[in-house]
């Protein structure tokens, strides 16, 4: 998607975005930060969105979230404010295929339902592990093509739509394997239809 389109798109779902498509996205978010809260340390998370997911890290995580809409920014400060956050340190505007930290400044790096909307997904991939360190992990949630079925049939139908509903139903999984520096440990369906996918990935020490 195009960053102009991804603004618009946004614009749109920010309203509604916590009763719409954040219930659908529940399972997966629940399950991310679980893994977070077993590991521990400074996490952030790419694509924060309205902040659905920061109530459900541990208190005694540290964690800074980025997205590119202010629109959506503007709704997860105020959950931060509303529900004394005080584990979220920090919640800036950026595009994810220039972030603006150094490097190995992260021990998790987390990414749920973005990695499909962003306009050069390798080059996010590649800045995630940028900013992780190493021996640290990236936790992705995403909805990922299917090659046959259905379901493979219903994604290739709704693709053209990609920048009027903010994501692409027909993503490649290939397109975030390609990080030599990272290491896929952890695959695991999350709903009984296998609609979004968690991905554990290590990088290398």
């Amino acid at each position: 998607m195009k960053p102009e389109a991804i603004t618009s798109s946004y614009r749109r779902w920010a309203p509604v975005y916590d009763m719409t498509f954040g219930r659908i996205t529940h399972a997966g978010r629940r399950h991310a930060t679980k893994v977070v809260n077993e590991t521990g340390g400074r996490v952030l998370e790419v694509g924060v969105g309205t902040g659905l997911a920061l109530p459900y890290y541990n208190g005694d995580i540290d964690v800074t979230g980025i997205d590119f809409s202010e629109d959506m920014l503007e709704r997860a400060r105020a959950k931060v404010a509303e529900e004394n956050l005080t584990h979220v340190t920090e919640l800036r505007q950026m595009d994810a295929r220039a972030l603006d930290f150094p490097d190995a400044s992260f021990d998790t790096v987390v990414a749920m339902h973005l990695i499909s909307v962003v306009p050069d997904p390798e080059k996010v991939m590649a800045e995630m592990a940028r900013v992780c360190r190493p021996g640290g992990q990236i936790l992705l949630v995403n909805h990922f093509a299917r090659d046959e079925g259905w379901l493979a049939w219903f994604e290739r139908k709704f693709a053209p739509f990609a920048d009027y509903l903010g994501w692409h139903s027909n993503f490649p999984k290939a397109r975030v394997l390609g990080v030599h520096e990272l290491q896929l440990v952890e695959e695991k369906p999350l709903t009984s239809l296998g609609l979004f996918t968690f991905l554990r990935m290590e990088k290398a020490a």
